[in-house]
């Protein structure tokens, strides 16, 4: 059985792949966005179970990427990562299913991704 798919946004090499070995260990199929841009096209090519978006990047930010993804796709769930908790106070990411600060214990992340996806 092949696992969810989960594509993961992020513009700092070593945070992709990151997240792609520890999720890639837990059985989920992984892909990979480096921006906002990159990622609306990718749901489409991939359909993705999940979606874990960085806040901060260069271009378009993971807000404005975020908005476009739910605005094609209602129901995919969305995890923004961000290094800076305070945008957790910024509406545009209420639209997201959890919001998960960075840090290299990827305990949080995995969590939030278990209970939205039910594994």
């Amino acid at each position: 059985m092949m696992g969810k798919r989960i594509l993961v946004v992020d513009d700092e090499e070593n945070i992709r792949q990151l997240y792609k070995e520890e999720l890639l260990e837990d059985g989920y199929e992984v892909f990979l966005a480096t921006n906002g841009e990159e990622a609306i096209r990718m749901v489409d090519e991939v359909m993705p179970d999940l979606v874990t978006l960085d806040v901060r990047m260069p271009g378009m930010d993971g807000i404005e990427a975020l908005r476009a993804i739910k605005e094609k796709n209602r129901e995919l769930p969305m995890i923004m990562c961000t290094a800076y908790p305070e945008y957790k106070h910024d509406f545009g990411v209420w639209a997201s299913e959890a919001y998960v600060v960075k840090s290299s214990d990827l305990k949080e992340l995995k969590d939030a991704i278990k209970k939205i996806l039910g594994t």
